[in-house]
């Protein structure tokens, strides 16, 4: 039985399975995500999953390598200093946001106050997760409002993230999203969440007239 998640990637066969495990909620990243989420509780470090673990966690299923986490630098830095060494090492030496789990799942740690995207200052910021968390199946995760707001924003302010925005338009799709979300976010990003959706429709319409 392979034990390390690079290992597993690296191979078509066990990369295949380890993917159908996933969405079916098991596997060795859904496992190294339920001991996270109960080590950070068990020692009451604030945070919320992001990225595509947050995408699986709001209803739309897409396969991932690694976890984004959401932290304070305070909270991280308890991380830091309680949890290294059991169970979580750096990914590298010197590294300070980046680690890797005993069976070499990564975790990004992203904090409080930068930015998405680009990293360059926006009106937009990635929150304090006690903020904007909600539990799901026993994982705190950052709610789908505020999800869909740093993706947008890091989509149309970095021209290699355009997966973001698709991202967007599937959230849209699955959670049946209309005019009424934009007053959710903020005005940096809404006028492009229209846009998204007015795309989504458009493309519902094509697909209905072709059937009809």
């Amino acid at each position: 039985m392979i034990t390390d998640f690079q290992t597993i990637l690296s191979s078509p066969r066990a990369a295949y399975a380890e993917g159908l495990s996933f969405f079916n909620g098991a596997g060795m990243l859904n496992d190294a995500l339920t001991r996270l989420a109960h080590d950070l509780r068990r020692h009451d470090i604030n945070y919320a999953v992001i990225g595509a673990i947050a995408l699986n966690q709001h209803g739309f299923q897409r396969f991932t390598t690694d976890i984004d986490v959401l932290m304070t630098p305070e909270a991280l830095e308890r991380f830091r200093n309680t949890l290294i060494g059991l169970g979580y090492r750096p990914a590298f030496e010197g590294a300070r946001k980046k680690f890797r789990t005993t069976e070499n799942v990564p975790i990004e740690i992203i904090t409080s106050g930068e930015y998405p995207g680009d990293g360059l200052p926006k009106p937009v910021i990635f929150p304090d997760p006690s903020d904007f968390a909600i539990t799901i199946d026993g994982v705190s995760t950052i709610t789908l409002e505020k999800l869909i707001e740093l993706k947008i924003a890091s989509g149309i302010s970095a021209t290699d993230r355009l997966k973001d925005l698709a991202d967007v338009q599937e959230m849209i799709k699955i959670k049946h999203l209309d005019e009424g979300f934009a007053d959710a976010l903020d005005p940096y990003v809404r006028d492009k969440f229209l846009e998204l959706l007015s795309g989504v429709r458009s493309a519902k319409n094509m697909d209905e007239e072709r059937s009809s």
